[in-house]
């Protein structure tokens, strides 16, 4: 099942709770952009490949080019956040409370992004959803285990992995260019550090921009009435919409995260930016190709970790790893009891 765009514009204009539901799940899309996006092109800003601006119309481009491919060839991430949870049952209720996590979601990035912390909007979103549907349900009903698990898999996958690639990568291109004078390899490195941080921003798209055009063809199904649809077909026109919106967001806030993620955790050199960021894509990519959601903040950081330990543990800055893996662990019950206190708030008013 699938909406085309003239369709969506009348319902737009004739359904005010479409419209509700349509902003504040774009909110969503865009403070992803702000606080998700910069970790792609992080890198590439703080070692000097890019400028910011150049970055982030870069980030733009990839970011649809990401979600627009992967939607093509598997848009199994966006079918799995579809399905993890439940908001069958009364399609006005439910509604509500899909309002009322989304709400969630935007206050829990918003505070992150005002302290310069790279939450992750997946682990926000999973949790803010869930959070939700058990309230709705009035209890665990509304969590649909074997989807949910997934997370937990991609919590580890990119959690190992990603530090895994980064050192194994970093490690290798060291072996390669053992002996050559440094100088000499800074124009090649620059130019694998802008095409890394397109590859970050691809696969940016790919992960994220599923995720929330999932939730985005729920809120259109459920402001028509349809709480039973279990399969879709997400339309180009949509693809569009989120990846400018998304772009949008990182052009307005994106340099606290860049700075916290590319500046402050681990002092780069471009061959180890380059290493970060081909650790990182490789490991959304094989993530995005086997269905399960992961966080590309996730990812990424400790992709950079991995680069950075490779030399030795004293490289990394332990006390801003600390804040992030602080604010990740949080994130799920943090956002996820807000997600349910919310959606009670809301039913309770609508």
């Amino acid at each position: 099942m699938t909406i085309n765009l003239p369709d969506f514009l009348s319902q737009l204009v004739s359904n005010p709770v479409l419209a509700i539901t349509v902003l504040l799940t774009l909110g969503v899309v865009l403070v992803n952009g702000w606080t998700d996006a910069p970790n792609a092109i992080a890198t590439c800003v703080s070692t000097k490949s890019m400028s910011p601006k150049a970055a982030i119309l870069m980030a733009a481009v990839f970011n649809f080019l990401g979600v627009f491919v992967m939607t093509m060839v598997n848009s199994s991430v966006a079918a799995t956040i579809y399905n993890m949870v439940d908001f069958g049952g009364d399609s006005k209720e439910a509604l509500v409370a899909l309002c009322a996590a989304l709400f969630a979601i935007v206050l829990w990035a918003t505070a992150a992004w005002w302290f310069g912390i790279p939450t992750s909007e997946s682990h926000a979103l999973i949790a803010g959803l869930s959070g939700a549907a058990i309230a709705l349900h009035g209890s665990f009903d509304g969590i649909n285990g074997s989807e949910w698990i997934k997370v937990i898999y991609g919590l580890f996958l990119s959690t190992l992995l990603g530090f895994a690639f980064g050192w194994v990568v970093v490690k290798t291109i060291e072996l390669i260019f053992k002996g050559i004078d440094r100088r000499r390899t800074a124009g090649f490195f620059k130019g694998g550090q802008i095409l890394g941080g397109a590859a970050m921003a691809f696969m940016h798209g790919a992960q994220d921009g599923q995720k929330f055009m999932g939730v985005f063809m729920l809120g259109i199904f459920l402001a028509n009435g349809q709480s039973g649809v279990s399969n879709f077909t997400i339309p180009i026109w949509l693809m569009v919409l989120c990846s400018a919106v998304m772009g949008l967001g990182t052009s307005i806030g994106g340099y606290r995260i860049i700075k916290s993620v590319g500046m402050d955790m681990v002092k780069m050199e471009k061959y180890q930016g380059f290493a970060a960021d081909l650790a990182g894509a490789g490991c959304l990519l094989l993530s995005s190709l086997t269905g399960i959601p992961v966080s590309t903040t996730h990812t990424k950081t400790v992709a950079i970790m991995g680069v950075g330990a490779a030399r030795r543990l004293s490289n990394v800055n332990w006390g801003v790893v600390k804040e992030m893996v602080l604010t990740w662990v949080l994130t799920f019950p943090g956002c996820g009891i807000i997600g349910f206190l919310m959606a009670k708030l809301f039913m309770w008013l609508f």
